[in-house]
């Protein structure tokens, strides 16, 4: 095992949106450090592939379709390979970017990551980066489920092409991401070019976690730790309303709830809620992420999940003295958002009848239920 994780940033965003161009830049991102490039090819030929610059020392090319499919295998495969180069000193890099096939669902990837016995002391999610085209994004999503999930699953979403895109077509595009996405801030890319270091340290569950990064990571107002970014657009949660009816048939598949909760969550309560929404449910979570604080733990705490895959929670340990409040943020496939405001409302329960103290989530475990992902 390594002294630190290895992050990871996870590239998606649907065929032609502009992953490669952007990969490209990122090669030269003097924040970046040294990168560790992983690249999945769809089909015989990655003719895309092509274009990527030689500017990492090693660029490795992961044949044999789409990343979904390979999940357990290849991929595992070539990063435990990178690792194993990295401790014998064959190879020096800082980060790994893994560019997947348009055609991916970043799930499974995240919950490779997180379960892996070997690889999960040695990488951690940096963050999840999706390119959107601004011309062709909307038709996109009226197609495809997979870019939509893409979207709702990102931590940062990148426009790309807009200087070829109308201001009305934008306009309406813009929306729906607000929609489907509302707590992903989003950039603007000139010819692949983001601004240095935007596409890092994106995650919420790193040590120490400050709770202006947290709650910028919840989409909740804070300090904009953003703020001085060229390029960069802010999330706007307060101008997004959830229970809006969608005027596309295929977004109204993707549903938002959120809550705040000003007293503290008995933990059997929470436990309870989670274990439920997760067994009965998970496979239609794209995205289950708050800041947590249960009732006698000194400290609130950040989790995030993905299905039926949790990360292990991070405590705040600065949260202002006397603020008990808990955010809980919920990203859902096929599921109404009735279904979810119901799930959410258990937290405001102030205990559960008959039910024992839950040995839960004031030390989260990672649930591995085996249902279909």
């Amino acid at each position: 095992m390594i002294s630190a994780p290895i992050p990871v940033t996870l590239l998606t965003g649907f065929l032609g949106a502009g992953k490669t161009t952007l990969l490209n830049r990122l090669l030269h991102d003097p924040t970046a450090g040294r990168v560790a490039v992983v690249v999945n090819e769809f089909g015989d030929a990655g003719l895309d592939h092509d274009l990527i610059e030689q500017a990492a020392e090693d660029v490795v090319l992961m044949p044999g379709g789409c990343v979904c499919c390979s999940i357990r295998g290849d991929l595992s495969k070539t990063l435990l390979s990178l690792l194993a180069r990295r401790v014998r000193g064959e190879l020096s890099f800082d980060r790994v970017v893994i560019e997947t096939t348009g055609l991916a669902d970043p799930g499974p990837i995240h919950h490779t990551l997180l379960v892996d016995p070997v690889l999960a002391p040695n990488y951690a999610l940096d963050g999840t980066v999706t390119v959107v085209d601004a011309v062709l994004g909307a038709a996109t999503l009226d197609r495809h489920a997979e870019a939509q999930a893409q979207v709702a699953m990102a931590d940062r979403i990148v426009l790309s092409k807009r200087d070829l895109a109308d201001a009305a077509g934008l306009a309406a595009l813009e929306a729906r991401l607000d929609r489907l996405n509302p707590g992903a801030p989003r950039i603007v890319a000139d010819q692949g070019a983001v601004p240095a270091g935007s596409l890092w340290g994106l995650g919420a569950l790193r040590k120490p976690m400050a709770p202006d990064h947290a709650l910028a990571w919840l989409a909740q107002p804070a300090a904009d730790p953003l703020a001085g970014l060229s390029g960069m657009t802010a999330p706007r949660p307060k101008s997004v309303d959830f229970a809006a009816p969608s005027h596309h048939a295929t977004d109204d598949r993707i549903a938002t709830a959120s809550i705040t909760l000003n007293a503290p969550i008995p933990a059997e309560i929470f436990d309870f809620w989670l274990d439920t929404l997760i067994a009965l449910r998970g496979a239609h979570i794209l995205r289950l992420k708050g800041i947590v604080h249960i009732e006698d733990a000194a400290h609130p705490f950040v989790f995030h999940g993905v299905q039926h895959i949790f990360e292990p929670p991070v405590p705040l340990q600065n949260w202002p003295e006397g603020d008990t409040t808990s955010r809980v943020v919920i990203i859902a496939r096929d599921m109404p958002k009735s279904d979810l405001d119901e799930s959410l409302s258990l937290l405001t329960l102030p205990k559960l009848p008959g039910a024992e103290d839950a040995a839960g989530l004031s030390g989260m475990t990672v649930h591995t239920l085996e249902q279909p992902f």
